[in-house]
């Protein structure tokens, strides 16, 4: 590894929420990365090099026989060391404390932790009210602290809540300060990382360089090919790759029939009009809707789109020529994923519908610039490449698009209602001033069809969903609180200037147990 800037490594155990603890961090301008426990090897640790460590949350027992364990070498590299939770308890396990499970130890959601009397530079601008807020989760506890450790702050069933060995560096704490319910939680991770000695050197700007540096050696003189959605993370990658080979970049739009109203036309005007790159505009709706027509199962419309994506990008591909590399927009919680915690299979909630496959088909290798960022990062350095302001921050949309916001059969006029509908409803939400509040936003077709009264007359339409969503990363989701007075106009607004809908409701399901697109 070249390391550029200082490293914190995350040793993760498993915990749902290991990725806010990088998130946290990168905020503060901190180079980060998670790595499970089982990775943590010593040649790891000398080759990664970390300045600081931080031990995640996880879902185990200390307890247990074969309960996850980090290096014991890792409390002899002399760098900071924070544990939280189950990062806590295997701290004080492996260094000569104890952990026990029993009536009374269980501690879940909100607690407050009150100081003793000493003071701990990790607390800095914590207890200005004598007490702290903080998210707990824990059935286990610690009943007796290692040697060398001290007692800085309790909860009512956590008598240790917060421990540290000052001679060491080493700090210990049993709730959660990256979830947003420990209110002052960042502080603590700044104080962390202050102590740590970290520069705070991990910005956009610098990362553009880098990445730019990076690509050009990766890829010399070759050709590469860009598989361009139109969406953020696809269009950032391309600007910035075209940035550093210029020419040697071509992107390949594949306008499949189940883009929004006038996107194909906006993609294609800002990638090769104002950005003058080589592009391929593969309008290949009638094969997609063709070979979609009448399909209903969410499953099959996913498979089909993913095949045809493939067989359409390889023939055009095939016309650049000689292209040895292939880009993609791959972020960093992609890599964090597809790394399997336990070793054991997940369940699949819905195919995937990225590029898989494509590499080892076409023979190419991968150029993946962003895999080291977070969503929020991404739009960071759009940013920084001096993308238009709207082009960033737009909504997320599926790859299979609007094929899984029809759910049931696909029809062609099914399709052109949807794309209207869908744009009276994001016109709405903008003259509102409320798109930016909003995480996601679109309008679903339902497979059913309503009695109606327009005029004098009886109408037998068919019925929409209006879906709006907050989310920090799509992970969990809960729906937007639209007023009545805003859901009205827009259910008005549609009806009235959208043939062939006749009722308009909202979708107040929240994810989980709800995904946010509907199939």
């Amino acid at each position: 590894m070249t390391q550029i800037h200082d490293r914190l490594l995350i040793i993760d155990f498993g915990s749902q929420v290991t990725q806010l603890i990088a998130r946290r961090l990168r905020e503060l301008n901190v180079y980060c990365e998670i790595h499970p426990y089982q990775k943590v090897t010593d040649a790891f640790l000398a080759e990664f090099a970390p300045k600081g460590v931080i031990l995640s949350g996880g879902p185990a027992s200390v307890i247990d026989v074969d309960s996850p364990r980090p290096p014991s070498t890792v409390f002899d590299i002399n760098v900071p060391i924070l544990g939280i939770c189950y990062g806590q308890q295997v701290m004080m396990e492996v260094l000569g404390g104890k952990v026990e499970s029993g009536h009374g130890t269980k501690e879940f959601g909100r607690a407050y932790v009150t100081p003793t009397a000493d003071k701990l530079t990790l607390l800095d601008g914590w207890f200005a009210d004598t007490r702290e807020q903080v998210w707990m989760s824990h059935g286990d506890h610690v009943s007796k602290i290692a040697p060398g450790f001290e007692v800085f702050g309790t909860s009512p069933n956590a008598p240790f809540a917060i421990t540290a060995d000052t001679s060491r560096n080493f700090f210990a704490v049993q709730f959660h300060p990256e979830v947003h319910h420990t209110p002052n939680g960042a502080k603590l991770y700044e104080n962390f990382v202050k102590m740590a000695g970290f520069k705070g050197d991990w910005t956009m700007g610098a990362y553009r360089e880098e990445a730019i540096a990076k690509i050009r050696e990766q890829v010399g003189d070759e050709k590469v090919i860009c598989g361009l959605s139109g969406g953020v993370d696809s269009s950032v990658a391309a600007v910035l790759i075209h940035e550093a080979i210029g020419d040697q970049l071509t992107c390949v739009f594949v306008d499949n029939g189940l883009l929004r109203k006038g996107e194909a036309e906006e993609v294609v005007t800002m990638f090769r009009d104002n950005y003058k790159m080589p592009f391929i505009h593969a309008d290949e709706r009638e094969l997609f809707l063709g070979e979609l027509d009448g399909q209903s199962d969410p499953e099959t419309k996913r498979k089909i789109i993913g095949r045809l994506f493939i067989d359409v990008f390889q023939k055009h591909a095939g016309e650049v020529g000689g292209a040895k590399f292939l880009a993609q927009g791959t972020l960093y919680p992609d890599v964090i994923e597809s790394v399997s915690f336990s070793g054991g299979p997940s369940v699949t909630i819905k195919s995937h519908h990225n590029v898989g496959g494509l590499p080892e088909k076409m023979g190419m290798k991968l150029v993946e610039p962003l895999r080291e960022l977070f969503k929020d990062e991404v739009r960071a350095l759009g940013r920084e490449l001096g993308l238009p302001a709207a082009f960033i921050g737009r909504h997320p949309f599926p790859g299979p698009g609007l094929a899984i916001r029809c759910p049931g059969e696909i029809t062609r006029p099914k399709l052109e209602i949807l794309r209207e509908a869908d744009a009276v409803y994001i016109d709405q939400i903008r003259k509102h001033g409320l798109y930016d509040e909003i995480w996601q936003a679109f309008v679903a077709i339902l497979p059913v069809r309503t009695v109606g009264v327009m005029g004098d007359g009886r109408t037998y339409d068919f019925a929409c969903a209006l879906r709006a969503v907050t989310s920090v990363d799509g992970m969990t989701a809960d729906y937007y609180p639209f007023t009545h007075e805003f859901l009205g106009e827009t259910a008005t607004r549609i009806i009235n200037e959208v043939p062939g809908i006749n009722r308009v409701t909202y979708d107040i399901t929240s994810k989980p147990p709800g995904t946010i697109e509907w199939e």
